[in-house]
């Protein structure tokens, strides 16, 4: 499956009115389709069991360079399962280079998606991930909590998910004072999601930094404990 191929089965399946609506909703200047993203996702299902892992990175970085709205949104769906075999470093790579052109938060939470496991798969990753937080880029900095809530998922966390967990609740520390709605936006959810399996840690953090937060963010990551 080629780059070309992939495309021109995506645009076969295109819708001009949802096209519109979509270009009205997400405000961001590029070509849509008008695809549901149950079409998108079997697709890039389809090309997944298809292809072997060099063959998915190629068409991936092929998909992402059209900057079309779909094909963005299939190539971080061709990384979505929980193991890769026989080395997921590829897929990795391929991933983490998309983040510095995000601009769109579904763009960024379906890749995010495929991120996540790859970075339970080997926590070490973290060190790499930690320097997102220094970026410039909101979305980049965004991107470091988005592609790190599989942590917050286990109630019973293994030692280095536990460790992580305190890592990145440092991370969700640091951003309690940045202005911008997204990055306020997805403290709130990293520390709701955690308090539904660690309240006690959620608590904790609350306390220390929930002050710093947006009045509105802190509700929301205090929904589940207070």
């Amino acid at each position: 499956m080629t780059p070309e191929a992939a495309l021109a089965a995506l645009k076969a399946e295109a819708d001009a009115d949802r096209a519109a609506g979509m270009r009205a909703y997400h405000k961001i200047d590029r070509t849509y389709l008008g695809l549901s993203n149950g079409t998108v996702s079997d697709l890039a299902l389809g090309w997944r069991k298809a292809l072997d892992l060099p063959g998915r990175v190629a068409l991936a970085k092929g998909l992402w360079a059209s900057d079309i709205y779909e094909a963005r949104i299939a190539a971080g769906k061709l990384f979505l399962q929980a193991r890769i075999r026989p080395d997921d470093v590829p897929a990795w790579d391929c991933l983490k280079g998309f983040v510095p052109d995000f601009d769109s938060w579904a763009i960024a939470d379906a890749v995010a998606q495929a991120g996540q496991k790859r970075l339970l798969a080997d926590p070490s990753r973290l060190d790499e991930v930690e320097d997102w937080t220094r970026s410039d880029h909101m979305w980049t900095r965004r991107a470091a909590l988005v592609f790190t809530l599989g942590f917050t998922r286990s109630r019973h966390p293994k030692p280095a998910e536990s460790e992580a967990r305190g890592r990145i609740l440092g991370w969700c520390a640091g951003y309690a004072d940045d202005p911008e709605w997204f990055i306020q936006k997805a403290v709130a959810w990293w520390v709701r999601d955690l308090s539904r399996k660690d309240p006690t840690r959620v608590r904790d953090f609350l306390e220390a930094h929930g002050a710093r937060l947006k009045p509105w963010a802190r509700k929301e990551a205090g929904r589940h404990v207070t």
